[in-house]
């Protein structure tokens, strides 16, 4: 009876051990085509608002803004991924290639909760931009949520 338990135990888990094993493949070969598109298809950026200070919010405000830039080559921006410094900066990619010409946004949230005092906030962008953008900067100071 131990035994049947036992074979059904191993059974289930190299079942799941290889779904991961599949996942983590999958991830990289995603990764490996975003370092493709960068590569194969260069374009050039003219970034128009790489730094932003919002000056004084109280605690608890939500801060937004659109940094701006635009593709001043000749092949599609695409822009792969954005990230923050931390969790309480979100920010959004522009999910549709930006064709020459045209400007896009990087779109970013703050939550000044629990943030009392000066913020100095980076962004990092990945996309097929040749020279890559530059790390987009959010600074200014949240004062104390007056009782």
């Amino acid at each position: 009876m131990f035994n049947k338990f036992l074979i059904v135990g191993v059974i289930t888990f190299s079942f799941f051990a290889s779904c991961d094993v599949r996942k983590h493949d999958k991830l990289q070969t995603n990764t490996q085509l975003t370092q493709q598109i960068e590569i194969k298809d260069p374009t050039i950026v003219q970034i128009i608002d790489s730094s932003y200070n919002f000056g004084k919010v109280s605690e608890g405000e939500i801060v937004e803004y659109n940094y701006r830039f635009k593709n001043t080559g000749t092949k599609p921006l695409i822009v792969t991924n954005v990230s923050a410094s931390c969790g309480c900066t979100v920010p959004e990619k522009p999910e549709q290639p930006i064709q020459p010409g045209e400007t896009g946004f990087i779109k970013v949230k703050f939550d000044s909760q629990n943030r009392v005092g000066n913020a100095h906030k980076t962004v990092t962008v990945s996309s097929n931009a040749a020279p890559a953008f530059p790390e987009l900067l959010l600074t200014g100071e949240v004062v104390e949520k007056k009782k």
